[in-house]
């Protein structure tokens, strides 16, 4: 078991959700953690939450390069260096591929992988100075499985999936020091769905349908949950975590039946994501 009492961490995506879980987990661990959201208003619940947990507060959006290299530096700054970084901000589009604008899909990218990538990018320089760090980034059981509507959310985990595979596998042999961990949650109750931009769906409804009510519906683990599995994984120094039992279910059809998996779950998952 690898420790985190007194170890600095940073999380993106606090103001709520799986991040907010995140941040009150790992406080009751013994964490300082650093927080950052686009959502003021949620993140600064997360803070009232923590009370007297160390911890500080930045409002920003992820896609800002400069203002995600910066919250970094300074909570290194803070801490007196950085141990961890969690990247879990993200968001969605709900359409078929040929309906969905290119503002749309790209804006997905940026926020679910181009963050990541730049989060990952400016936190290892940190991470290399401790002695004992993590690198972990949320993708999705859409990160092992295509679902119709989703082609930007898949996109996006998928490349999320692929970078987490190399850094591990390159940091695995010059600085095995840093345990790189892949997140793969399946429905999860968190605002992502609720917030999705739902668009249009298979049949040409364009807002026949409460994408969030149904998620609501489906979704089968709370980001306490959540949070908890995957810092269990920190301390178990897991490279691979699942999230839920639909997550465990689809990553073992998805390797049973690799090209007929779908229609063998696409009832199971019943609409929702994580």
């Amino acid at each position: 078991m690898q420790s985190l009492d007194g170890r600095a961490i940073a999380v993106t995506g606090a103001g709520s959700g799986i991040g907010r879980a995140l941040a009150l987990g790992l406080a009751k661990r013994g964490a300082k953690t650093a927080l950052c959201d686009k959502d003021a208003a949620g993140l600064a619940e997360t803070a009232r939450l923590l009370g007297n947990y160390p911890h500080t507060i930045a409002a920003f959006d992820v896609t800002d390069e400069a203002a995600l290299k910066g919250w970094i530096d300074a909570a290194a700054a803070e801490y007196g260096g950085l141990d961890g970084i969690i990247n879990n901000a993200g968001l969605s589009v709900v359409a078929p591929f040929a309906d969905t604008p290119k503002a749309d899909f790209d804006r997905v990218m940026a926020v679910n992988f181009d963050a990541v990538v730049n989060g990952c990018r400016h936190a290892i320089p940190h991470l290399r100075k401790s002695s004992g760090a993590w690198l972990v980034n949320i993708s999705s059981v859409f990160g092992l499985m295509g679902y119709p509507t989703q082609s930007a959310y898949n996109a996006s985990k998928y490349a999320v999936r692929g970078l987490t595979e190399a850094l591990y596998l390159e940091l695995g042999e010059t600085d095995p020091h840093i345990t790189v961990i892949r997140v793969h949650p399946g429905g999860i109750k968190t605002n992502v769905a609720r917030n999705a931009k739902f668009i249009m769906g298979m049949d040409g409804r364009t807002g026949a349908l409460d994408s969030g009510d149904e998620f609501e519906k489906a979704a089968r683990t709370t980001p306490a949950a959540a949070a908890e599995t995957i810092i269990c994984g920190m301390e178990r120094r897991r490279h691979r975590v699942l999230i839920g039992k639909d997550a465990r279910f689809i990553d073992w059809m998805t390797r049973l039946f690799p090209v007929s998996h779908f229609r063998r779950i696409g009832a199971f998952l019943g609409g929702g994501k994580s």
